[in-house]
């Protein structure tokens, strides 16, 4: 989940009953002596605490958790040579860049069991064609949330967000350039990875125009939401149903009409890893469909396994967001390599940011 624009060339409040504070959990805490633990990278408030009670109750090994706002600043550490993580959760693009860059270990299938049931529309992408270094663990969309205690009209589009006058002063975009500029290119009719010059002009333009409007650019929109500092959000689906599941009717998510973006997060172990073994049972038992439904049920995301639907309660197998028809993939796009044009996105950011 989450900054998603790459690192080479290119959110979430942590919340106790999710995630541990201060990367690690205690030993006191957990009842674990300090002969076996893995360590995990994971985005704040994306794994279920119960998750983590029963894998150290059921394997006598402790999961000590690190948490990280962006893909960037993952990268940024496994790049300087960081040797503490075993397993991490980098968003689709930045997978690519990190097998690029060598910085994940193949993975061993023969000690992956639970691999059999990940839904096929989410395997084999383009940025690793065989998942020989990372399988999904769950999906999401970026999109619009509307907190209408405090805003009563009504938005459907990233071009409403971006010129309505009666949002001027309400609204947080992400601190993601990948994310903003491709809002601004989809709110145009075009490809939110164009590289087209003509095109990301258009797009600028259109930013500067909007720049006064934006009290905020956060990649954490959770907690000002939840508070009604702001009234609508630029957000990754996951934010948004975690505030509507503790607001409410208040806040509602949608999709624009133009499309958004669809990303896919992922296990992948990194190529320094130390404790491979507690590695690849902790990855396992991520991808497990009982696993897996709980961690839709306490993140609000999309599942990567099949099977997990079975196990969810019917109010979210209903729910649209989550299990959506197949024609609703076809209005999103993934963020992909924009090779040299990344260049060009990132002078825009850049100057967009000074303005």
């Amino acid at each position: 989940m989450v900054f998603r624009s790459l690192i080479w060339g290119s959110g979430l409040v942590v919340m106790s009953f999710f995630a541990i504070l201060g990367g690690c959990t205690s030993k006191k805490a957990s009842g674990l002596s300090n002969t076996r633990f893995v360590n995990l990278a994971i985005w704040s408030n994306y794994i279920p605490q119960e998750l983590i009670r029963e894998f150290e109750q059921k394997q006598g090994v402790q999961i000590r958790v690190s948490n990280y706002s962006s893909n960037e600043e993952l990268m940024a550490k496994l790049q300087t040579g960081a040797s503490e993580y075993d397993v991490i959760v980098p968003s689709d693009y930045m997978v690519f860049a990190m097998i690029q860059l060598g910085l994940l270990k193949e993975l061993d299938y023969a000690l992956l069991k639970n691999t059999k049931s990940l839904d096929p529309r989410f395997l084999k992408k383009s940025y690793d064609p065989e998942n020989q270094y990372s399988l999904p663990y769950d999906w999401g969309t970026t999109g619009i949330a509307i907190d209408h205690s405090q805003y009563p009209g009504m938005i459907q589009t990233w071009k409403e967000l971006f010129e309505k006058p009666d949002l001027a002063g309400k609204i947080s975009l992400l601190d993601d350039s990948r994310e903003v500029i491709g809002a601004a290119l989809k709110s145009l009719g075009y490809s939110l990875n164009s590289a087209d010059p003509v095109q990301l002009n258009q797009a600028k333009e259109l930013l500067f125009k909007s720049k006064t409007r934006v009290k905020a650019f956060t990649s954490e929109p959770l907690t000002p939401l939840l508070s009604r500092e702001i009234a609508v959000a630029q957000i990754f689906m996951s934010d948004a149903l975690q505030a509507r599941a503790m607001r409410g009717g208040d806040i509602e998510y949608l999709v624009p009409k133009e499309g958004g973006t669809l990303w896919i997060d992922h296990l992948a172990i990194p190529k320094n890893a130390k404790h491979l073994k507690e590695a690849y049972l902790l990855v396992d038992f991520l991808l497990e469909p009982k696993s897996n439904a709980e961690t839709v049920k306490r993140v609000w995301v999309g599942p990567a396994n099949r099977d997990a639907a079975q196990l969810l309660p019917s109010e979210l197998r209903r729910n649209f967001l989550l299990f959506p028809p197949s024609a609703f993939f076809s209005r999103c796009e993934m963020i992909q390599d924009l090779g040299p044009a990344l260049a060009v996105w990132d002078r825009l950011w850049t100057e967009f940011k000074a303005q």
